[in-house]
């Protein structure tokens, strides 16, 4: 799941899972706007946990996550990063922080980013691969204590998906 990366290149995408992602209250407050695009995608080795009013991600064979991929507008990217970490309360070293965050291959639906048109009335074309690709993103995971703490006695949401969990 994790890619080792030293440094990490510039500019990655973000692998969102929870309130970032589109048609999500902090989509709203963070992203809109500040986007090239919104891709469909899924984190393989990971499992969801119920939050308080948010999920946490943790590190687990054999799972998966739905979400999304946001691939930040090249003039956004800095401050969004610094943002997003704050949102997250991520500070790197710290062991008080909620998330950590990482890169980690996911995988996107090629077929999904294609363009299309439609009459309106739920039917339409578009153009696509139908192909899927593994795309490194930063993903935040659930810091070590929490993560901890979750697999003791949280609790695990069932298929991988928050939106559909609500």
């Amino acid at each position: 799941m994790r890619i080792p990366t030293t440094p990490p290149a510039p500019g990655l995408p973000f692998f969102v899972y929870g309130t970032l992602r589109p048609g999500e209250v902090n989509h709203g407050l963070f992203l809109r706007g500040r986007t090239l695009r919104e891709e469909p995608a899924r984190l393989t080795g990971a499992v969801l946990y119920d939050g308080p009013g948010y999920p946490y991600a943790v590190a687990e064979p054999g799972g998966t996550v739905a979400g999304a991929l946001i691939t930040a507008r090249p003039e956004a990217y800095a401050r969004l990063l610094a943002e997003l970490d704050r949102l997250e309360e991520y500070r790197p070293g710290d062991p008080y922080s909620l998330y950590e965050r990482v890169v980690c291959e996911v995988t996107v639906s090629n077929a999904t980013t294609g363009t299309g048109t439609g009459t309106g009335t739920g039917t339409g074309t578009g153009t696509g691969t139908g192909t899927e690709g593994a795309v490194p993103a930063w993903v935040y995971l659930a810091a070590p204590a929490v993560a901890a703490g979750l697999r003791a006695d949280g609790d695990r949401i069932g298929g991988g998906d928050w939106l559909a969990h609500r």
